[in-house]
């Protein structure tokens, strides 16, 4: 698979969003979840991304299971800064330097490795600033238990006080045909300092493969309705009739609606990193393959015209993102 750099961390194009094998999209499979891996690997696929907060905890134990005897085979990504609790329950935003180095050591011990690639502070909490956070991210650097510090959610100020303070790889927002409002100042910011971009939900959690028409579609268990206000009633099918314009372009190009999306993805720089996610074997090399799905100009222009942002905040609070 072709590599890409994020600043001074060079990793596959694509890279595989662990979270769904554990929660949010339904009941998880981990024999599957860990077959898709290995395939992931397998295929040059080998950008892996979780967080502590996914199961609550599960999702690293679950990727430490799966890249036991290849971890020179992975570049790993995870976050600290959602706290939860083992049961499930929220405690907050946590920036405050004792809990970054708390959370590492621990996600060291359930990933079962004695070093994380990429460690991201996953949302920002703006009660701490956030040269205390980085600073403590700084000091786990020089410890030798991260080796690049990223962000995810991240508004403009808050990316150069942190890139001030260390040099910072990577920021990781959601992005795709459905989410392009970080085209308005973040892309520009991450770009004037050299940062790389992680794009999150590239597949606009489903959505866009073409695959979810309704309700029903979802899984048992499954909390995209209630958590992101595109799924609910209101925005349903007016975002389905975005879909629809992007299968009109994928049954040209004899590709899924899904490759298309990623393809749009990789085609905004070489300096984007696209993580779809999947818990099933046949999405991961569907999703793969979008590597090789290639939009000319007229396809750039045409998607742009015709499948603007998704009905819908991404977030039912979005007080959390672009801090």
């Amino acid at each position: 698979m072709e590599q890409r750099s994020l600043r001074d961390l060079t990793v596959s194009a694509l890279g595989l969003g662990c979270m769904g094998m554990s929660e949010f999209y339904g009941a998880g499979d981990d024999a599957e979840s860990i077959a898709v891996i290995h395939r992931a690997l397998d295929l040059g696929c080998t950008f892996l991304d979780t967080a502590d907060i996914y199961g609550p905890f599960t999702n690293e134990r679950l990727v430490g299971q799966a890249i036991a005897g290849r971890r020179d085979e992975v570049t790993l990504a995870t976050k600290f800064g959602n706290e939860r609790r083992e049961d499930g329950s929220w405690v907050g935003i946590n920036g405050r330097p004792d809990y970054v180095r708390a959370a590492c050591d621990a996600s060291l011990d359930r990933l079962g490795v004695d070093h994380i690639d990429l460690y991201y502070q996953h949302r920002v909490d703006n009660q701490v600033p956030i040269e205390e956070t980085v600073g403590a991210m700084a000091e786990l650097v020089e410890a030798g238990k991260i080796r690049h510090l990223g962000l995810s959610e991240a508004g403009p100020t808050t990316i150069r006080r942190a890139d001030a303070t260390h040099p910072i790889t990577a920021l990781q927002s959601e992005y795709s045909l459905f989410t392009r409002d970080v085209e308005d100042e973040i892309l520009s910011t991450v770009r004037e300092l050299g940062i790389g971009f992680v794009a999150y939900s590239p597949l606009g959690r489903g959505l866009l493969t073409g695959t979810i028409r309704s309700a029903a579609d979802l899984p048992e268990g499954d909390t995209r309705q209630r958590r992101f206000p595109r799924f609910g009633e209101k925005h349903f099918d007016r975002n389905l009739a975005l879909v629809d314009a992007v299968s009109e372009l994928a049954h040209q190009k004899h590709c899924t609606p899904g490759q298309i999306a990623i393809a749009w993805v990789l085609a905004q720089g070489q300096d984007i990193v696209p993580i779809p996610g999947t818990k099933r074997l046949k999405f991961l090399e569907e999703n793969i393959a979008a590597a090789a799905v290639t939009l000319d100009a007229g396809d750039l222009a045409w998607l742009d015209d015709n499948v603007g942002p998704a009905s819908g905040d991404r977030y039912a609070d979005m007080g959390t993102v672009n801090r």
